[in-house]
C-alpha cells in the first residue's frame, strides 16, 4: 500500500472549508495518514501555496505550515494540530516567520494548497526549521511521499 494523505474535511482537489482559513477559526484541518512504509522513523508535513499572491501571476510559494518528527505510528493528524502540536513532533517556521499553522488567506482568486507528507528513515533535529531547511535535512531520507491538494477563495463557505 502506498503512502496516502486524506482529510475528512475536504476531498482531494475540493474546497477547503472556511473554518480552516483566516475567515474562520484558522485551525489546521484534520488529516488521515495510511500506508506508512516499513523503516519509517518519522513523518514530516508541509502545507504551501504556489499561487501567491495571484494565481494568474504567481510570484512566491507561500508556506502555511511546517510540522515534522511526527511519530511513524501516526494515522491521523487531528484538527488544530497546528497550534496543539502532537507529542514528540516539532513545529517549523512558516512564511509569517512564526511556528504553527497559518490558514489560507488568498488576497485574490482561488489558490491551491498543497499538503505534502513525507515518510523519513530518520528523526530530524528538534529545532524549528523553515521549509527550505527541512527539505535540506530530509535529503536522502525520504522513503515515500503523499500529497493532498485543496483550494480556497475568500468568500467560500
Amino acid at each position: 500500500m502506498a503512502l496516502t494523505l486524506t482529510s475528512p474535511a475536504f476531498e482531494a482537489g475540493g474546497k477547503i472549508p472556511s473554518k480552516y482559513t483566516c475567515e474562520g477559526a484558522d485551525v489546521s484541518p484534520p488529516l488521515a495518514v495510511a500506508g506508512i512504509p516499513d523503516g519509517t522513523k518519522s513523518l514530516a508535513l508541509v502545507e504551501d501555496d504556489p499561487d501567491a499572491p495571484d494565481p494568474n501571476a504567481p510570484k512566491i510559494v507561500w508556506v502555511h505550515w511546517v510540522l515534522y518528527n511526527l511519530s511513524p505510528d501516526t494515522t491521523a493528524i487531528p484538527e488544530g494540530a497546528g497550534s496543539r502540536v502532537p507529542a514528540g513532533a516539532t513545529s517549523g517556521i512558516n512564511n509569517w516567520k512564526r511556528t504553527g499553522y497559518g490558514g489560507p488567506c488568498p488576497p485574490i482568486g482561488r489558490h491551491r494548497y498543497f499538503h505534502k507528507l513525507y515518510a523519513l528513515d530518520t528523526k530530524l533535529p528538534a529545532q524549528p526549521m523553515t521549509k527550505g531547511e527541512l527539505e535540506t535535512a530530509m535529503k536522502g531520507h525520504v522513503l515515500a511521499q503523499a500529497e493532498l491538494i485543496g483550494t480556497y477563495q475568500k468568500g467560500d463557505p
